[in-house]
């Protein structure tokens, strides 16, 4: 009987192990996806596929390009959120990840607006609104792949995996776009960007293998086997729980936006008004990815102690504090204080995606959890977070150069994630596998 026990224990947790490295690589993927498009609109993309406009003017085109990627996102929250709660979280992982996997190596194959003219443009926004269809859902699906499997001990350690994946896929992007920018100038341009994304087909055949083995999860078994799925459980989830998905859609949008201010338009930033190299730009991010990549499993375990939200809250108010901070460093175009202050910005956000991963899964039921969460995540990424590099160009070019009216934007959204979070509940002790959990 002890040796039945202890296999049956290893059974579990091999399985459990199976289910953490499924999410943490399908999440490697689309925030590599997704990370790539960022570093070229930053970077690339206003030239090879829009009209000769000017620098400025270009990047605001490419910019705006990224900024469409998120106003799909609801769409493929509610869709892919529905059969999420319908159907199960495993068969959504792997449909995302093809999804984004395609329509990433598809950008690669691209032909430029010399080619085809307004031909470029129209297809790169196709490409990037699938994308965008696809992202809505697979960031959830992960995250409760993993919370739903197990109990309640580790959770915010184990939800907050998949945050680690997404930080790793950045780094990973910030790698491979890195080593091509070192082609002559002419090669990269022609040809050496598209490396980057056509190696995106590769990495969905790995997550393949780890996904198509992972069985559905334990609370959503569970509630198949004692009830019937909603039939629109987005409805439900509004028309039950407003409050949480009102909160949940507060502190992600500014949480989010601060992401993408910092990864795409400092980026821009450095390389454009401040003139700096574009290594300095993507060495920053690929240390900013590495301080990110520690701190949200160490804040994950840490929520498991202290709870979800003291870690949020003391993330959203460093994020406060040191938004001018962040530009006075940026500005000195010292390498080494610009790396810093970026550092210091990936950690903080590292402790708010790590909170964040347990507190919006733990916030809903599992009748419309997979509902509830996407649409909260993914229509605030679509008001805030998207347009936040277009808006923060917008205002740099308005305001002549100066970046404090970008510093209250930071500030700004950091009060407002942080007071979302003040009316959340403690939610560290909820079952994810009880009825109503």
């Amino acid at each position: 009987m002890v040796v039945t026990g202890r296999r049956a224990q290893e059974g579990r947790r091999r399985g459990l192990w199976r289910v953490e490295a499924a999410s943490v690589v399908g999440t490697v993927i689309e925030s590599y996806d997704f990370a790539l498009f960022g570093l070229g609109a930053a970077l690339l993309f206003g030239e090879l596929f829009f009209p000769p406009t000017g620098q400025a003017t270009a990047l605001l085109a490419s910019l705006a390009t990224f900024a469409v990627g998120f106003f799909v996102r609801p769409l493929g929250a509610l869709v892919l959120g529905n059969l999420g709660d319908r159907v199960g979280r495993s068969p959504m992982m792997v449909f995302t990840l093809v999804l984004m996997g395609l329509a990433t190596a598809g950008i690669g194959l691209l032909p430029t607006y010399d080619t085809v003219g307004v031909l470029a443009p129209a297809l790169l926004v196709l490409l990037r609104l699938l994308q965008g269809f696809g992202a809505g859902a697979e960031y959830v699906g992960a995250i409760l792949v993993v919370a739903e499997s197990g109990g309640t001990r580790r959770r915010g350690l184990r939800a907050s995996l998949p945050g680690t994946g997404f930080f790793l896929g950045v780094l990973l992007a910030t790698l491979a776009f890195t080593a091509v920018s070192l082609l002559p100038a002419a090669q990269f341009a022609s040809w050496g960007w598209r490396v980057p994304f056509l190696l995106s087909a590769v990495t969905v055949l790995v997550g393949l293998y780890f996904r198509l083995a992972v069985e559905e999860t334990e609370a959503f078994t569970r509630f198949r086997a004692q009830d019937r799925p909603a039939r629109f459980p987005i409805l439900e989830v509004v028309r039950r729980r407003p409050r949480s998905v009102l909160i949940a859609t507060a502190a992600n949008g500014p949480m989010v936006a601060l992401y993408y201010l910092v990864q795409v338009f400092v980026l821009s930033y450095l390389t454009g008004a401040l003139g700096l190299p574009s290594a300095v730009g993507l060495v920053a991010n690929i240390v900013a990815s590495l301080v990110a990549i520690a701190a949200v499993p160490l804040c994950g375990a840490l929520s498991d102690r202290v709870g979800r939200r003291p870690v949020w809250l003391g993330g959203s108010a460093f994020l406060m504090a040191f938004a001018f901070p962040l530009f006075w460093l940026v500005q000195t175009r010292d390498p080494v204080l610009v790396v810093t202050a970026l550092a210091l910005v990936a950690g903080a956000l590292g402790a708010m995606v790590a909170a964040q991963a347990a507190l919006f899964a733990e916030l809903f039921e599992t009748r419309y959890r997979f509902s509830g969460f996407a649409l909260a995540r993914e229509s605030s990424a679509a008001v805030i977070a998207g347009p936040t590099p277009f808006a923060a160009a917008a205002l740099l070019q308005g305001y002549g150069g100066a970046t404090w009216p970008i510093a209250l934007m930071v500030v700004a959204l950091g009060a407002v994630a942080f007071t979302a979070v003040l009316f959340a509940p403690e939610t560290r002790h909820v079952s994810l596998t009880d009825p109503g959990g």
